[in-house]
């Protein structure tokens, strides 16, 4: 399937609309594990700062990763003290798991999370914010790369965060400069959509994140940050990275295979109104003509081999006619693929038939070549043959380009003529919790998402937040509840050791394109 000419399954960015008063617009999300000393001057000064610069109603979360200390007593008290604060028990640890729990079930319309030392300053809270509230982007991350972010840590940590970004820049093509910030925020209507696709609960949970939201053409904001690193950090380093590493093998693995439907999560064209009717926009020719030169290259050489090969057999038009039939074949399905986007066996003879047409081309640009190289000399050198047929290729290297992207693999109207399919999760329910908890309140008015367009309801999991519950609660746990503090138990841990977020299903719906496409509803 092309992941660079279908319609978006999302709605164009908009302004986020007034909510009715106490609704949180942000909800700030703060993973924790043992931090006991920690927690409660972090949470304390961020109400603070945020009380005092946020224009619009918040909550902050604490999202304890099945601590051991007296953490979660801790997350209790701040929560019956301060009316914005909300604790959150997960019953297994993973800083992914904890984010994608809490995210998805919350009710803001924009989501974020930074770390309990709060090694970033708190000033860039609401640059890192309002392109989301204000419909410009789609995520937003703090850096502390960029030229203006002033950072204060040793060389060790930063070797290995710019050498890991390195990594992600050549292996991954990723262009945001920082992956392992702990800052960063996150659309709701597209959290919805993207988390079902990212894996990790982890550390990589975030380069994943961001990694497959840059691939299906989502808008990340990045904003400068002062930080400061924090000496008493328990990041476990060797192991962080190696799990990095492995994330990093897998999100290129499934990338270069197509297995990620990356199609439903694109934006259609245009933010303002007056832009959304315009059609056949042309996408990605940088990115098309970066892979066509790499694949162009590969090919070249794959062609001089075969060529060499092929002519201490026999003359240099057989020679030549064989190596060029056999790379254009391989160059057609690695462009097909790699440089255009084209996934899946559809159209695969059409387009081999198409690129032999072009191969068609090419050999009468090589072998006019020849002829005329043997007509002014009879005896041409080898290393002569060889000049002659690399400016020749370049000819129709530049001609094949041209044909692929207007002829054979267009980016036209044609792609949306056919039906998409639009993915809907549905992880596994917990299988035991210490409440029942009712259905979610009313949400904060939200523009469509892309579920508005599906022929199904998607999952919609509880809201963690309502601290009503039904009084047929499992009271096997009655016992571990503390009733001083009235908090919600999210027993995570089980559900996902019987069905993990990784394990969970993604339905196929069969949609029509117009059901995919704003205007029509």
């Amino acid at each position: 399937m092309r992941t660079d000419s279908s319609p978006g399954t999302l709605p164009a960015r908009e302004h986020l609309p007034a909510g009715d008063a106490g609704t949180p617009v942000l909800d700030v999300v703060i993973p924790v594990y043992n931090e006991e000393k920690d927690l409660q001057p972090c949470v304390l000064r961020l109400h603070e700062h945020l009380k005092r610069t946020f224009p619009y109603a918040f909550r902050i979360t604490i999202a304890d990763n099945a601590s051991t200390d007296t953490t979660p007593l801790v997350s209790r008290r701040l929560e019956a003290e301060i009316p914005e604060v909300r604790a959150f028990r997960l019953e297994q640890k993973g800083r992914g798991r904890a984010l994608r729990t809490v995210w998805s079930a919350s009710d803001a319309p924009v989501l974020a999370y930074m770390d309990v030392d709060l090694s970033t300053d708190l000033n860039a809270l609401l640059p890192l914010v309002a392109p989301l509230i204000s419909g410009h982007s789609d995520l937003a991350i703090g850096s502390r790369l960029a030229r203006s972010s002033r950072v204060v840590r040793g060389p060790k940590r930063e070797f290995i965060s710019r050498a890991y970004n390195l990594i992600l820049r050549g292996s991954l093509q990723a262009r945001f400069s920082d992956a392992q910030c702990g800052f960063k925020a996150i659309r709701r209507d597209v959290a919805q959509v993207l988390l079902p696709l990212v894996e990790d609960t982890g550390w990589f949970f975030d380069t994943e994140m961001l990694v497959i939201a840059e691939r299906a053409g989502l808008r990340i904001h990045e904003v400068p940050v002062d930080w400061v690193d924090d000496p008493d950090s328990t990041v476990h380093i060797v192991r962080t990275a190696t799990e990095d590493l492995k994330g990093v093998w897998r999100v290129g693995k499934a990338l270069a295979g197509g297995s990620l439907p990356l199609d439903r999560i694109t934006r259609p064209f245009g933010d303002d109104p007056r832009d959304r009717d315009i059609q056949d926009v042309p996408k990605g020719l940088a990115r098309q003509l970066v892979g066509f030169c790499v694949v162009g290259g590969l090919s070249t050489l794959f062609y001089l081999v075969l060529y060499s090969a092929f002519r201490q057999f026999g003359g240099s038009q057989t020679a030549n006619a064989l190596a060029l039939l056999v790379s254009a074949v391989a160059n057609t399905a690695a462009n097909r693929r790699l440089t255009f986007g084209v996934r899946g066996r559809g159209g695969a003879v059409r387009h081999q038939a198409q690129g032999l047409v072009v191969f068609g081309i090419g050999l009468a640009l090589t072998s006019g070549s020849l002829a005329a190289l043997n007509a002014a000399s009879s005896d041409p050198a080898h290393s002569t043959e060889l000049a002659v047929l690399i400016a020749a290729n370049l000819a129709a290297t530049v001609l094949r380009f041209l044909l692929f992207r207007a002829w054979v693999f267009p980016d036209r109207g044609e792609d949306r003529d056919r039906s998409t399919v639009v993915a809907t999760h549905t992880p596994s329910a917990p299988a035991s919790a210490t409440r029942q908890l009712p259905q979610q309140p009313a949400p904060l008015p939200q523009r469509p998402t892309a579920a508005r367009y599906a022929t199904t309801t998607p999952y919609s999991p509880p809201s963690p937040y309502d601290t009503t519950y039904d009084t047929t609660y499992d009271t096997t746990y009655d016992k571990t509840y503390d009733k001083t503090y009235d908090t919600t138990e999210f027993r995570a841990g089980e559900a996902a050791e019987q069905r993990s977020w990784k394990d969970a299903t993604m339905r196929l719906d069969p949609v029509r394109p117009t059901d995919t496409d704003p205007r029509n509803s």
